[in-house]
C-alpha cells in the first residue's frame, strides 16, 4: 500500500501547483480521484469473461474498438476487421454488458424479425452455424443488416472458440478458484483438465497462476505437484515461470487486500445466496474486488490506513463523482461492475480510467515487464553499491 501512497501524492502536487486548471464546475461536494494498484487484484484479469464486450476483449481483442477477424476460419474480404463501438453500434451499445446466450438469442430474434416480413425467405435458426448461413445467403440482408451480419460473424467466432479450448469447463475450474475455498476440489479439477488434450497451454497455466494467487499459504499447497503436471503436459518454460512471476506481482505479500475470504456474515450470506441461483450463474460468480472497494467508499467505510486520503479536509460527505483509476490496466470486468454501480445507486457517479483496458495475454505482459523492471532495477542498484565500496 505504500505505492499507493507515492502514485496519490503526485497527483495532489499537480492539482496544488495547476490549481487554475481545475477551477471548473463546483460542487457542495467536491469530485474524489481514487487511485489503485492493479496488483491488488491479479485474480479479475485472469478470467475467462461471459460479457459480448469483455469476451469479445478476452478471446479476440479489442484494440482502439477494432476486432480483428483476420484468422477466422473461411472469414469473408469485408469482415477481416470490424468495429465495435457503442456510439455508432446500436447493438452492440444495448448488448455490451449482457451475457454470452443472451446475445446469440437477442441476435436470433433480430433475424427473425427480419424473416417475417419475407415470408418466402423463412428458415429455422436453431444454432450459430444456422445463423451465419442465413447471412451468406442473402445478400440483400447483408446489405440491410451489416450490423447484425458483423455480430454473427462474432459470436460465431467466440462460441468457436469456446468449444475448441473447452472454456466452459476451464471457466467453471476459474470460478471456483477466484470465489471458493474448497482446495482439494480445486486441486482434483485442476489435473484433470491438465489431462484434457482440448485445454490450451495457456489456459492450462492460468488455472495453475490462479491456483498459485489462492492457495498461496495453504497447509497442504500443491504447487510443485501442478507445476511438474505443466511440463507433463507440455507447456512452454514461458507460461510455466509466469505462474511464480504472477504471485511475485499480485500475491500475499505484495496486495493489501484479502481477495478470497468474506469478511463479515452479510458477505457469506450473500456468497451462499449467489450459489442458489443455478447453474446460470456458475461462469459469473465472480465480482472484482473494485465492487467492494466502491460499495465501501460509497458508505463510508473504506479505511485510510489502506487507502490513503490527501485532501482538504476529512473525507466525511458521501462522494458524488468518483473518479477511479488504475494504475497497471483496468479490465471489461471491472467496467460492467462500474456501470451496474452507476445504474443501482443514485445520486454517485463513477468513471472508470486506467493506464490500459487488459486482458489476460496483456496483463501476463505486464506482469513479465513489471518482473524485468524490478530486476533490472535491483540488479543496477547491486552494481551501485559495489562501485561504491571500491
Amino acid at each position: 500500500m505504500v505505492a499507493q501512497t507515492i502514485f496519490l501524492s503526485h497527483p495532489q502536487q499537480v492539482i496544488t501547483k495547476e490549481y487554475e486548471l481545475f477551477e471548473f464546475r463546483r460542487t457542495e461536494v467536491p469530485p474524489l480521484l481514487l487511485i489503485l494498484d492493479r496488483c491488488d487484484d491479479a485474480i479479475t484479469p485472469l478470467l475467462n469473461q461471459w460479457t459480448y464486450q469483455a469476451m469479445v476483449h478476452e478471446l479476440l481483442g479489442i484494440n482502439n474498438n477494432r476486432i480483428d477477424l483476420s484468422r477466422v476460419p473461411g472469414i469473408s474480404k469485408d469482415l477481416r476487421e470490424v468495429v465495435l463501438s457503442a456510439e455508432n453500434d446500436e447493438f452492440y451499445a444495448n448488448n455490451m454488458y449482457l451475457n454470452f446466450a443472451e446475445i446469440g438469442s437477442n441476435i436470433k430474434n433480430l433475424m427473425e424479425d427480419f424473416q417475417k416480413k419475407k415470408p418466402k425467405e423463412q428458415q429455422k435458426l436453431e444454432s450459430i452455424a444456422d445463423m451465419k448461413a442465413f447471412v451468406e445467403n442473402y445478400p440483400q440482408f447483408k446489405k440491410m443488416s451489416g450490423t447484425v451480419s458483423k455480430h454473427v460473424t462474432v459470436v460465431g467466432e467466440l462460441s468457436r472458440l469456446v468449444s475448441e479450448r473447452n472454456l466452459l469447463e476451464v471457466s467453471e475450474v476459474e470460478q471456483e478458484l477466484a470465489c471458493q475455498n474448497d482446495h482439494s476440489s480445486a486441486l482434483q479439477n485442476i489435473k484433470r483438465l491438465l489431462q484434457n488434450p482440448k485445454v490450451t497451454e495457456f489456459d492450462a497455466a492460468r488455472l495453475v497462476m490462479l491456483y498459485a494467487l489462492h492457495y498461496e499459504r495453504h497447509s497442504s499447497n500443491s504447487l510443485p505437484g501442478l507445476m511438474m503436471d505443466l511440463r507433463n503436459k507440455g507447456v512452454s518454460e514461458k507460461y510455466r515461470k509466469l505462474v511464480s512471476a504472477v504471485v511475485e506481482y499480485g500475491g500475499k505479500r505484495v496486495r493489501g487486500s484479502d481477495l478470497f475470504s468474506p469478511k463479515d456474515a452479510v458477505a457469506i450470506t450473500k456468497q451462499f445466496l449467489k450459489g442458489l441461483k443455478g447453474v446460470e450463474n456458475v461462469y459469473t460468480q465472480h465480482q472484482p474486488f473494485l465492487h467492494e472497494t466502491l460499495d465501501h467508499l460509497i458508505k463510508g467505510r473504506l479505511k485510510e490506513n489502506l487507502y490513503p486520503y490527501l485532501g482538504p479536509s476529512t473525507l466525511r460527505d458521501r462522494p458524488q463523482d468518483i473518479i477511479v483509476f488504475v494504475i497497471g490496466g483496468a479490465t471489461y470486468e471491472e467496467a460492467l461492475t462500474v456501470y451496474n454501480l452507476n445504474r443501482t445507486t443514485p445520486g454517485v457517479r463513477i468513471v472508470l480510467g486506467g493506464t490500459t483496458v487488459h486482458n489476460t495475454k496483456s496483463f501476463l505482459e505486464e506482469v513479465l515487464a513489471s518482473g524485468l523492471h524490478s530486476r533490472s532495477k535491483e540488479s543496477s542498484q547491486v552494481t551501485s553499491r559495489s562501485a561504491s565500496r571500491r
